[in-house]
């Protein structure tokens, strides 16, 4: 699939993308109103891989028609909001790395917005960075690789890194003053003789495998998980939202740079998932962000796991 947008798209959608990470909170270190401390990991099995979903933080955001929906009336979006039980005046934002640990590889996949809820929730699920030897970048929207460094150091200093190399053509082509480009060469350009740059179809380590899913940025990668006949899709940003982008894969997102791209790679990988009833993680699913997807009328619905994964 070729991608092509204008410079007014791209220096759009890169001024949008970091509002949304820069007003992030790192986890719910203290909890809502009083109410116990919300828990920052969530481990269980795929065959014989341990996955565990780290809530890095999450945020409010004001006025969701303004991201989700946008090519729809306020009425519409009003009714399915209803039937839906969720509020037209906010929704709420979660930001959700996913560490594998295969047997013989620990592979993260994103890193957060840098500013410490990842590491909050690695110390919960007891996972040194030491430790971490494969970090893999979905995309490199801020809030995917604003982790990468600590201190002008690399978080994980063992790791090699892995990307579709659409992804970081484009985005270290950028010229100085665009904010994604710019975070991309403070953050992945200083890794880049560590890095691998990946394809669609391409193995990261056994057992993950690259599906690509443009749209929402120019090297937007899915992955299959694959262990003892077991599968699990980690979807990163395909669907930002349960109902108004799952469940709605044709109404537009203001962060997807390419809208008809990423509409169409909505309906295919959630297609997929629903067909074959393999669950997904979601990096903005609500926590702990794993669950099914299954078809309703034109569109998807999202069902969150239970006790499913274990």
């Amino acid at each position: 699939m070729s991608f092509k947008l204008t410079r007014r798209q791209a220096i759009a959608a890169t001024a949008a993308t970091p509002l949304l990470a820069a007003t992030a909170s790192p986890g719910f270190a203290g909890g809502h109103g009083g109410k116990a401390p919300m828990p920052l990991a969530h481990t269980f099995n795929l065959g014989s891989f341990g996955v565990t979903t780290l809530l890095d933080g999450t945020t409010p955001r004001d006025e969701p028609q303004s991201i989700f929906g946008m090519n729809v009336s306020p009425e519409e979006f009003a009714t399915v909001s209803e039937a839906n039980f969720i509020s037209t005046d906010s929704a709420q934002f979660y930001f959700t790395p996913t560490v594998i640990d295969t047997g013989t590889d620990v592979v993260l996949f994103d890193t957060g917005l840098g500013q410490g809820g990842l590491q909050k929730a690695l110390a919960e699920a007891g996972v040194e960075a030491d430790a971490v030897n494969v970090v893999v970048i979905t995309h490199m929207h801020p809030d995917h690789i604003g982790g990468l460094m600590t201190d002008g150091q690399p978080t994980f200093p063992n790791a090699r890194y892995v990307t579709a190399s659409a992804e970081y053509d484009f985005w270290s082509a950028q010229e100085a003053g665009n904010r994604v480009g710019d975070m991309v060469k403070q953050n992945v350009t200083p890794l880049a003789e560590k890095m691998t740059f990946i394809e669609d179809g391409g193995e990261v380590v056994s057992g993950v495998t690259a599906m690509a899913a443009f749209g929402h940025t120019p090297g937007h990668m899915t992955y299959m998980l694959e262990s003892d006949g077991q599968q699990l899709v980690l979807m990163a940003d395909l669907a930002n939202h349960y109902v108004w982008s799952l469940a709605y894969p044709d109404w537009e997102v203001r962060f997807d740079m390419d809208k008809a791209a990423a509409a169409a790679s909505r309906r295919r990988v959630l297609g997929m998932l629903a067909a074959d009833k393999i669950p997904m993680i979601g990096y903005h699913m609500p926590f702990p962000a794993a669950g099914f997807v299954d078809t309703r009328d034109d569109g998807f619905r999202y069902v969150p796991v239970s006790y499913q994964l274990m």
